[in-house]
């Protein structure tokens, strides 16, 4: 499968995910909480996951995304945490513009570590145990990054778990279809 076919495969198939956390929530008391923000996030994070696994790969669109948004992420960070340490001159403006010059390196070699430490396509990133690193990544961003609810934030991981092995599911019954 492609691409396409994966993000259509996830958007379609999201329903069956809110039936899927739904009754898990409604028939085996699962903290979820099924608010509208949790299921718009989750929709945003189920569809992502659909296509996720193959980030592994060199030339696929969810790899030339996912790099630029991790090396971005972690310049980021590194300004959050270092750039007010920063005070190489007396001025302000130009301490501001040195520490997101450092953030711009960090960035860098963010970008080249991802293209070192990516393994093989359908390595490990194809398994359901990234799955479970990717669920775990949805619910820090959303609990800790946009203050939702625990039950919230849970449900998001589960839906972010649910579309990331929808895509190895499509994966394995089209390549034993062949």
């Amino acid at each position: 499968m492609n691409y396409d076919e994966h993000v259509l495969a996830g958007i379609l198939t999201y329903p069956i995910a809110i039936l899927i956390l739904s009754s898990l929530n409604f028939y085996l008391g699962l903290p979820l909480d099924v608010t509208f923000l949790a299921m718009a996030l989750g929709y945003v994070f189920y569809v992502i996951g659909s296509d996720l696994p193959d980030m592994d790969h060199p030339e696929a669109l969810i790899h030339r995304t996912t790099k630029p948004f991790v090396s971005v992420a972690f310049g980021i960070s590194a300004f959050r945490n270092l750039g007010h340490h920063l005070i190489l001159t007396s001025y302000p403006v130009v301490n501001l513009a040195l520490a997101w010059f450092v953030a711009a390196l960090v960035a860098v070699v963010a970008w080249n570590l991802f293209k070192v430490l990516m393994p093989n396509h359908r390595g490990v990133v194809h398994s359901s145990v990234f799955a479970a690193v990717y669920a775990l990544l949805a619910f820090t961003i959303v609990r800790f990054g946009f203050n939702m609810a625990p039950g919230e934030a849970l449900f998001v991981a589960f839906a972010s778990f649910l579309g990331y092995n929808l895509h190895l599911l499509l994966d394995g019954s089209f390549r034993s279809a062949r």
